[in-house]
């Protein structure tokens, strides 16, 4: 490679290193003249980088955003690293697989053998839970304008597809106005997108899957952000998923105690309330969709149980009891109707 080409080569991966190069210190990292360090930048801006000069008695430079992409350098860790990421994002099922896929594509064919072999030792298989359901795609673009409304902190119009249909009332979704809200933060979980953000129109805070936002242009006026409840994105999101934050929480609660330690209970109590009251004793509060998934969801523990309340829960316990009499006799179940999933 000629000198100039790998000083230039150099140059370019002091800029991307850190922010602001002051030229006297760029000259010395590259052993050359102040003069021949503004030459290699022409050169770098003729190639594409934006490489911006800064005023001042030293001067310096720093590289800039462009109109376009230009070439990237990356050293073999960063290059690694880029390709690893890649590769998890083409199994995560978060809806950018392919365009992970091409990108992944592009990075390898550029790579030294040295690393392509590290990248190809890494295999990754995604491995759906039990009852788990494909995940929507979600395009770029949309990602990309939700993303700069949360940077910008500008209010969100969108549209919003319900998951039901029509109601009974023959009311079209499709015709009702566009969400108006402050996007705040978007989050991923378990290969979905969220955009988690304060609704104006309901005054409360809401989290709105993505692949169900079509946004509208343009967008509001600026705002000042609010703080989530709690203070952290990731503990707020995981209270709307387990249903226990307010009135929209789970539809069924019970409290029982269960004749086993709190450490084994709570291994296996997914997002149950758990408190030790002796060394084989604990108290569980536990959340479910109805009052006999509850009643089943604590029996799966090997442990004798004491209902404390409320009434469904033990009212669900015989329901399952008797059920479960049945079928081991051999008989069907159908003589018995199991209780409301009231609250």
């Amino acid at each position: 490679m000629p000198k100039t080409s790998a000083r230039l080569l150099s140059l370019l991966s002091l800029l991307q290193a850190r922010r602001d190069w002051p030229g006297q210190l760029l000259a010395e990292r590259l052993d050359v003249s102040p003069r021949t360090v503004r030459r290699d930048v022409d050169r770098l801006r003729e190639l594409g980088y934006p490489v911006v000069a800064a005023k001042g008695p030293d001067g310096g430079y720093r590289l800039g955003a462009g109109s376009d992409l230009p070439p990237l350098l990356f050293d073999d860790d960063q290059a690694v690293a880029l390709a690893v990421a890649l590769q998890t994002a083409t199994v995560t099922g978060a809806g950018i697989e392919e365009a992970a896929a091409r990108a992944l594509s592009t990075v390898r064919q550029v790579m030294p053998a040295r690393l392509r072999h590290r990248i190809d030792a890494l295999q990754v298989t995604a491995v759906d839970g039990a009852g788990t359901r494909p995940n929507p795609r979600v395009g770029a673009r949309v990602l990309m304008t939700l993303s700069a409304a949360v940077r910008a902190r500008e209010v969100l119009r969108f549209d919003h597809t319900p998951v039901s249909a029509p109601d009974a009332s023959g009311a079209d979704p499709a015709a009702t106005p566009p969400r108006r809200v402050e996007p705040h933060h978007l989050v991923t979980r378990g290969g979905r997108w969220y955009l988690v953000a304060w609704d104006l129109d309901r005054d409360d805070w809401r989290t709105f899957r993505v692949d169900r936002i079509t946004p509208r242009t343009p967008t509001g006026p600026r705002f000042t952000p609010r703080a989530v409840p709690g203070g952290d994105v990731a503990a707020f999101v995981a209270s709307r998923f387990r249903g226990s934050d307010g009135p929209g929480g789970w539809p069924c609660r019970g409290e029982v105690i269960l004749a086993l330690p709190a450490s084994v209970v709570s291994t296996y109590a997914r997002d149950g309330v758990v408190e030790e009251l002796g060394p084989d004793r604990c108290r569980l509060v536990l959340g479910a969709w109805s009052w006999p998934g509850l009643a089943a969801a604590i029996g799966r523990f090997d442990a004798d149980i004491e209902v404390i309340g409320p009434p469904a829960l033990g009212e669900a316990f015989g329901h399952l009891a008797r059920r479960f009499t049945d079928a081991a006799a051999g008989a069907p179940s159908g003589s018995t109707t199991p209780p409301p999933p009231g609250r």
